[in-house]
């Protein structure tokens, strides 16, 4: 397999405003979510009822909660949450479907068979009542609804994985490989993974927003992470009680939400037309 072309990736990034874009966006939450926290010397949950709901200000930039509580230092602890919700639900999810799907284009027969119609029913539930059933089922709590985004997920990530795997199988180091004897395991590891990587990197790259989104929704509804949990959609769930008063108890989790999935869809939206053959351009 031959290496990305790095000297391509850096001349479509300069020609795509919206990658960079997204580049950008996305390197702005990642640094204010893990350098931000350590510079703030503000508990995100310290209480003080003497400044319980006041409004932005150069004290509280982003206003406080009903309780007291320093929104802004909520709203970069909560990233940590609700952004590691994303790559935690993305990897889980890539790595168990890219392996499932691989195995399946590879060995082929029955197995394929009864793998591909069990994706199928998954898939033939709308994802967001079935993972709402899977976070009720398994109990209201982060990790609950952490396990039940990712394996709504899976099924995505197993259709890609078989048909790459299906179309690398037939190439002619496949075959030779597979003349000398080596085993399914074998070509999954050196032929198929190293080849089906940049078509996955790009899926889970577009799921990181929606992920974020799932878990936000997850936890407003009451069956993600619960309060007092600095996450993004949990505070919007309680602040949605002061909204026509004090606007800015949801309106900051809410432009936070906005602003990294939409980063990371431009970033996914980019990474496709560099990698993909099929959307490369002059």
């Amino acid at each position: 397999m031959n290496g990305p072309d790095w000297d391509y990736l850096a001349y479509r990034l300069r020609r795509s405003p919206l990658t960079l874009l997204g580049l950008c966006m996305v390197a702005l939450v990642l640094l204010a979510i893990l350098v931000g926290p350590w510079l703030l010397s503000t508990d995100p949950d310290r209480i003080d009822l003497r400044s319980r709901l006041a409004a932005p200000s150069a004290a509280h930039w982003f206003g406080t909660d009903e309780v007291g509580r320093d929104i802004f230092t909520r709203v970069l602890h909560g990233g940590r949450i609700s952004v590691g919700i994303g790559f935690f639900v993305v990897l889980v999810s890539a790595t168990l479907g890219s392996i499932l799907g691989g195995l399946s284009g590879v060995i082929g027969g029955k197995m394929d068979t009864a793998i591909m119609r069990l994706m199928d029913i998954v898939l033939s539930v709308p994802s967001l009542v079935l993972t709402m059933a899977l976070a009720a089922a398994l109990g209201p709590s982060l990790w609950n609804a952490m396990l039940a985004l990712a394996l709504v997920r899976i099924p995505a990530y197993v259709r890609l994985a078989r048909g790459q795997t299906l179309t690398i199988r037939e190439s002619g180091y496949v075959l030779a490989a597979r003349s000398f004897g080596a085993k399914p395991w074998q070509i999954l590891r050196w032929h198929v993974a190293l080849n089906a990587l940049p078509p996955i990197s790009v899926q889970a790259s577009l799921d990181l927003g929606s992920a974020i989104l799932m878990a936000a929704a997850l936890s407003f509804i009451g069956l993600g992470a619960q309060p007092p949990a600095a996450e993004w959609g949990a505070m919007i769930a309680v602040g949605r009680h002061h909204v026509l008063e004090q606007w800015w108890y949801s309106a900051f989790p809410g432009m936070a939400i906005l602003f990294t999935a939409v980063g990371f869809n431009f970033l996914g939206d980019g990474l496709r037309d560099m990698l993909d053959p099929k959307h490369r351009q002059p």
